[in-house]
């Protein structure tokens, strides 16, 4: 059941419910409280101030106080959590604040929860709604018995400081559209390999945009062989699950101003292949299609925003398995846009699968191609767990993703196309190797890629290798599936509408 959402003017404290949140500014606690939290040491008695200086809350943006209410207020507990400076408080920082006011209410079991909005945030309500539902986000779908949660969220009720703006339902509910958007990727990627195979992604795909009236095309692996997507085919032919294609669709009923073509990497299991990895964390593998999530997830957004620009969602799905008839290190394959490619480790799939995508992207011939992809551990080794890299074609393109990242607040850094390294993936026999050393792993795979793109003037490789997924809850993202790159993804389209 989706969360119930409304936003009014009242006195928080007079409102009965679970939990109660409320989003305070930095302070001086040697001082005074500050105005917003006032009624609250009245109605409790008094001395919350001396807590506070107990406790070290001064309203820094990670700091969080849990107060019980001990039936003075018809709200079972409250909790104060910390925004910073207000001057430094956009869209990310308000989202973030939502996202942990959704999260606390889980943590406590609630099934209602107020959260007051201090004067200023009602600017941000669209973040306020994308949050708590990033920050409420669970994956229990298969657990039962004692496991699975007895109680969840049903309720939510945002008190603004002042009087909330005309379109303040409206902006709400747009976020939390583009929440549950980003959610139903995290979901996707969160499914065990034996549900969602290459076949269960595209049935997925399917429903999504029927559900939104999105055009769809789905390739099987006759459709994969025909059309000459043999790299694609290379991937899938060692499982008994088949390869398949999909080509999500959205047109603007107004004349497009621009063309968007994304792409994302859906290898549904990872063994490696013939080149199999080590048994320890191959669990994790089952997120190896979190850059085809990340597209589904990005065209439920599309649906709701409905810019006026064409968005195109293109998914290459396989899943990589060592059999009799898997590809081998030492094969030589064609690709779709014609450049023979040698295979030098069967580990490295995804930028195979995604040269024939891009191939394809190529000829519907956007103004702006994106690709995203769990693609090298080199990006790891150099960026940690918590930032994906970027690398972009042309300064165009790096300036329109560096702006929707600033909006967006997602963690990516732009990684250099470094050309000296192209000498790596030279073959003796073929037109291409499909990687090249160690060292600058990231960055080769990147000038692979680079190769299929055509002549498409403005490119952006993602490598959300890291950040895919996560080992703790963190700001709005959860332990497990992140869909880490939608929402930069969302801000894109939205400027390139403007």
């Amino acid at each position: 059941m989706p969360l119930s959402l409304s936003i009014r003017s009242a006195q928080p404290l007079e409102l009965e419910t679970d939990l109660t949140v409320f989003g305070v500014w930095a302070f001086d606690p040697s001082k005074k409280l500050p105005d917003a939290i006032k009624d609250v040491d009245e109605a409790l008695g008094g001395g919350l101030l001396a807590l506070l200086k107990k406790e070290e809350f001064s309203g820094k943006p990670d700091q969080s106080l849990s107060v019980p209410a001990l039936g003075r207020v018809p709200t079972g507990r409250i909790v104060f959590l910390g925004l910073g400076e207000r001057a430094n408080v956009k869209d990310p920082a308000t989202r973030t604040f939502a996202a942990k006011a959704g999260r606390a209410a889980v943590a406590d079991k609630a099934k209602s929860l107020v959260v007051v909005l201090p004067d200023g945030l009602e600017k941000y309500l669209r973040a306020v709604g994308e949050g708590i539902e990033l920050g409420t986000y669970r994956f229990t779908k298969y657990l039962t018995g004692d496991r699975r949660p007895k109680e969840s969220l049903e309720t939510v009720t945002f008190v603004a400081g002042k009087k909330a703006p005309a379109d303040a339902k409206k902006e709400i509910a747009l976020g939390q559209k583009i929440g549950q958007a980003v959610n139903l990727t995290r979901d996707l990627s969160n499914e065990p390999s034996n549900i969602l195979t290459p076949a269960a992604l595209a049935a997925e795909a399917q429903k999504v945009a029927k559900a939104n009236g999105l055009k769809i095309e789905v390739f099987d692996y006759k459709e994969i062989q025909k059309r000459g997507m043999h790299l694609l085919d290379a991937v899938g032919r060692g499982s008994a699950n088949e390869p398949r294609f999909v080509h999500i669709s959205y047109t603007p009923s107004k004349k497009a101003k621009k063309k968007l073509v994304f792409v994302g990497k859906g290898i549904t299991f990872d063994t490696g292949g013939i080149s199999i990895k080590p048994a320890a964390g191959m669990g994790e593998m089952k997120h190896d299609m979190s850059g085809a999530a990340n597209m589904v997830g990005l065209m439920a957004a599309v649906a709701a925003i409905k810019p006026n620009v064409e968005v195109h969602a293109l998914l290459a799905c396989a899943e990589n398995m060592p059999d009799g008839n898997a590809y081998r290190p030492g094969d030589v394959w064609p690709s779709l846009d014609g450049k023979s490619v040698e295979i030098i480790n069967t580990d490295a799939e995804g930028r195979l699968v995604l040269a024939d995508a891009l191939a394809y992207a190529a000829k519907l011939e956007p103004d702006l191609l994106v690709d995203n992809a769990t693609l090298t551990g080199a990006c790891i080794v150099a960026l940690g767990n918590t930032y994906s890299g970027w690398f972009a074609n042309s300064e165009d393109a790096a300036h329109e993703f560096s702006g929707a990242l600033k909006a967006s607040g997602e963690q990516m850094w732009r990684m250099p196309l470094i050309e000296d390294l192209r000498d790596q993936l030279k073959s003796d026999s073929a037109d291409l190797k499909h990687m090249g050393d160690r060292s600058g792993g990231s960055i080769t795979a990147a000038l692979f890629l680079r190769e299929f793109i055509g002549k498409t003037k403005n490119w952006v490789h993602a490598d959300i290798a890291g950040p895919a997924t996560s080992d703790r809850a963190s700001g709005w993202n959860p332990k497990g599936a992140t869909g880490h790159g939608v929402l930069t993804f969302v801000s894109l389209i939205e400027h390139a509408a403007k």
